[in-house]
């Protein structure tokens, strides 16, 4: 039967259980990475069918390659912007494309089948069972998101909606989140918080509310193409609110100059929030500050990264770095959060 025992400390098989959901964790960020370079490589809608099984294996013959151009030739991304693109330009978008999904379908395998496995040494204790289940459920209905995202833009528009976008990136988080939580909550057993930084939890809430809002934003500046626009800081086009921002309805969420605006001004707080909390963080013992440092040295290196994304024009390798970090900031505050937890949960 999987273990239901409650034990002080972790024992080897929950460090096995964590280490296995580390790497999933792992896997997931190089995904949401991944995600982004095909999002910057306007590859996203070069595979115009959803093929779950067979969609494993490539074009291998030309014949294959060329039906496979004529399948993307008829969206309207083809006719506006891509007609008279040569086979072996549409070869290097379909790769990113191809690999994303590729790399979707290794992460189910990666969960699946060690998570067989660790049941069946009786390694996953009861009351973590319903947990991974539901991981594995959100994982199989983020699949199925990517599609009605890739699908939004196959017939009326020439890109996919900003909306879908933003939520497939948002569960993709919120499963990393996920699988983040219950792995330290296993490496954590037996082990209290540090009382003088648990006090900055309220804080730290406020930081990650502000993190998390970036990032949502972040998604509708990419689904906009808004990092193409006004590309000075800190001024946009010499105003501090640019005159053409908040002018249509539904503005934040619709126009790129309002979503670029947004963004910037809640990266802005969310680094203020996050230093304030550092210098708050000075006053406790050496060993409760070092992950403070972590997240405050991230915060400035994220800021950095978007500041030079924009003013560079949105190069691929600095704007794909900078998802990279808005990730990796993002899992540091989650990381500070649960270390302050008064109570960590112990599944």
């Amino acid at each position: 039967m999987p273990r239901d025992d409650i034990a002080s400390a972790p024992t080897a098989a929950d460090r096995r259980v964590a280490l296995w959901l580390l790497i999933c964790c792992s896997m997931i960020f190089a995904m949401v990475v991944i995600g982004g370079i095909t999002r910057l490589t306007e590859s996203g809608l070069s595979i115009t069918e959803w093929k779950p099984i067979s969609g494993v294996i490539p074009p291998l013959t030309e014949a294959e390659w060329q039906a496979e151009f004529d399948r993307y030739k008829v969206i309207p991304e083809y006719a506006q912007f891509n007609e008279g693109m040569t086979l072996a330009d549409f070869k290097r978008i379909f790769w990113w494309e191809y690999i994303h999904r590729l790399w979707g379908r290794l992460i189910g395998v990666a969960f699946l089948v060690p998570f067989v496995w660790l049941l069946r040494r009786h390694d996953i204790r009861r009351p973590m069972i319903p947990h991974l289940v539901a991981i594995f459920i959100l994982g199989g209905l983020q699949g199925a998101l990517g599609w009605y995202m890739v699908s939004s833009g196959l017939a009326e528009r020439t890109d996919v909606s900003q909306y879908r976008l933003t939520a497939h990136l948002l569960l993709a988080l919120a499963i990393l989140s996920y699988a983040l939580w219950l792995a330290l909550s296993l490496l954590r057993r037996g082990m209290a918080a540090d009382p003088a930084a648990t006090k900055l939890r309220p804080h730290l809430w406020l930081a990650a509310l502000l993190i998390a809002l970036t990032l949502t934003f972040g998604g509708f500046v990419a689904g906009l193409n808004g990092g193409l626009v006004y590309n000075g800081f800190p001024l946009m086009g010499g105003q501090l609110i640019p005159s053409d921002a908040f002018r249509i309805p539904w503005s934040p969420f619709e126009d790129p100059v309002t979503a670029q605006f947004i963004h910037r001004w809640l990266a802005i707080a969310s680094v203020i929030a996050v230093l304030a909390l550092w210098l708050r963080s000075r006053k406790l013992r050496a060993i409760a500050v070092r992950p403070f440092n972590l997240l405050a040295a991230m915060a400035v290196i994220q800021a950095g990264l978007g500041i030079s994304t924009l003013l560079m024009v949105v190069p691929i390798p600095l704007a794909a770095a900078h998802q990279a970090g808005a990730v990796m900031l993002w899992t540091l505050v989650l990381w500070l959060l649960h270390a302050t937890w008064p109570a960590p949960s112990n599944p």
